[in-house]
């Protein structure tokens, strides 16, 4: 599944559009790499996502293409998430 609709429908950006501008200016990884919009995403990668003065990391645990709202947390599992100087 590419980042952007992955990070959509897991909710942890509201809009696909705004996960491709996060992308775009080489604010997301994906195990290490900056990673662009139309990246792959598969079951255990690590993303990194620098949301202003915070980095968040999360380790994808399962794909679904159009989970419920409650199912939706299910897909991700938060490692950490740390304020950036």
């Amino acid at each position: 599944m590419r980042l952007d609709k992955f990070l959509k429908v897991s909710r942890l950006i509201k809009r696909r559009t705004v996960a491709k501008e996060l992308s775009d200016k080489g604010r997301i990884s994906v195990n290490g790499q900056i990673a662009k919009a139309g990246t792959n995403v598969k079951q255990g990668d690590e993303l990194a996502i620098r949301f202003g003065q915070r980095l968040v990391t999360v380790k994808v645990k399962e794909i679904k293409e159009a989970p419920k709202k409650e199912e939706a947390a299910s897909m991700y599992e938060m490692i950490k998430e740390e304020p950036v100087e």
